[in-house]
């Protein structure tokens, strides 16, 4: 029996053996390494889809900017829903508190907004060309300037500033109807991603398959939004400040309504770059309207710009720049991007969208190895 049960077992690997080398003898194709022209496919491949992804980002502004807009917003009023219920209050409700305060707060922003900016609009053409009287001596005081407007009178520029003023308020004016709507898309799209965004992230998380992805996914979503929470609470403070000073600046410098002056340097900083032009420029016509001498006309713009350079380069770095390290090259090219496809609203949302990106990349890479189940 031993004996029989001996040559079993003999033969068992014998054959094992053998079907080993059929395995090993087999012809079965293996993986060549890839050639130039695959990584060619490949990455041809990619850029067409990126390619027709900004296409349809471009073309569906009117829709996907808002949305985009109040899933940002959301986000961080869904963060504070989140603290706030910890004293009982059920988050969506909390939600629903935090964006009706915000609304409201938005809508107490324009309105304290559009009557300067209406009185503004109708003295525009006025105030540009007592502004061009005012500049063109000082500017003629230079070689290069005096070639560049040779052959031009002042009379002359001053009739091209104001037609071309008239039209500026008229496209404007073309974009008061399609701005309309986007709010309302806006709000509509901010209380329902409140009222489900629970619902949203339980459903995100479920549709992983094994519960090692399931957590990678509430990694990510809770990475992100502290994120974004943690930019603009932080953000928010700074520029307060900035707005703060920005009044003080005003008021001393002369200007009318300095507190409004603090309230446009506080919404414009949001707006990376663009907002902060705008702003130097607004500055530099008061103070042009408002004093005879050029140094006092010049004195506040010349403080608000350095300023923000300041708050942007020194301090905003230093208690953002521990938490989130993003390139500078990176976000200047998102703020182009997105600048050119959604305009203000785009350059506003540049920094929380890559912010996002880069929270999600992070959290993917240093993933750890998926853990295989027993089977």
């Amino acid at each position: 029996m031993g004996a029989a049960l001996t040559g079993s077992g003999a033969f068992r690997k014998r054959k094992l053996a053998e079907l080993e080398a059929q395995v090993v003898a087999a012809d079965i194709p293996e993986t060549s390494p890839k050639t130039g022209l695959d990584l060619v496919v490949a990455w041809s491949i990619v850029g067409t889809f990126i390619i027709f992804a900004s296409a349809v980002i471009y073309m569906m502004e009117s829709i996907l900017m808002p949305v985009t807009l109040a899933i940002v917003i959301g986000m961080v009023l869904g963060l504070a829903a989140d603290r706030l219920a910890q004293y009982g209050l059920p988050p969506a409700l909390g939600g629903l508190l935090l964006a009706a305060i915000f609304v409201v707060g938005l809508f107490f922003l324009i309105n304290a907004l559009i009557e300067p900016l209406t009185s503004l609009a109708g003295q525009a053409p006025g105030i540009l060309e007592r502004a061009i009287e005012r500049v063109l001596p000082y500017i003629q005081r230079f070689e290069w300037a005096k070639v560049a407007i040779a052959g031009t009178d002042e009379k002359a520029v001053t009739d091209v500033a104001i037609q071309n003023a008239g039209t500026m308020l008229g496209l404007v004016a073309a974009g008061v109807t399609p701005a309309f709507i986007q709010t309302m898309v806006f709000m509509a799209a901010l209380g329902l991603f409140l009222v489900g965004r629970g619902h949203l992230r339980k459903t995100i998380i479920l549709a992983f398959a094994t519960r090692d992805r399931r957590l990678a996914a509430i990694r990510i979503m809770n990475a992100t939004e502290n994120a974004v929470g943690f930019y603009f609470s932080t953000a928010s403070l700074i520029y307060l400040a900035l707005g703060t000073i920005t009044a003080a600046i005003a008021f001393v410098g002369g200007l009318t309504m300095a507190p409004l002056w603090g309230l446009f340097a506080f919404v414009s900083s949001f707006i990376p770059y663009l907002g902060v032009t705008v702003m130097t420029i607004a500055l530099l016509c008061a103070g042009l309207m408002t004093h005879d001498a050029l140094l006092l006309a010049l004195a506040p713009a010349i403080a608000f710009f350095i300023l923000h350079l300041v708050m942007e380069n020194l301090v905003t770095p230093a208690i953002l720049g521990h938490r989130l390290e993003i390139n500078p090259f990176l976000i200047f090219l998102a703020i182009i991007f997105w600048t050119w496809m959604w305009g203000a609203v785009g350059a506003m949302l540049a920094m929380p969208l890559s912010l996002i990106a880069m929270t999600i990349f992070n959290e993917v890479r240093t993933q750890p190895p998926e853990r295989q189940l027993p089977g």
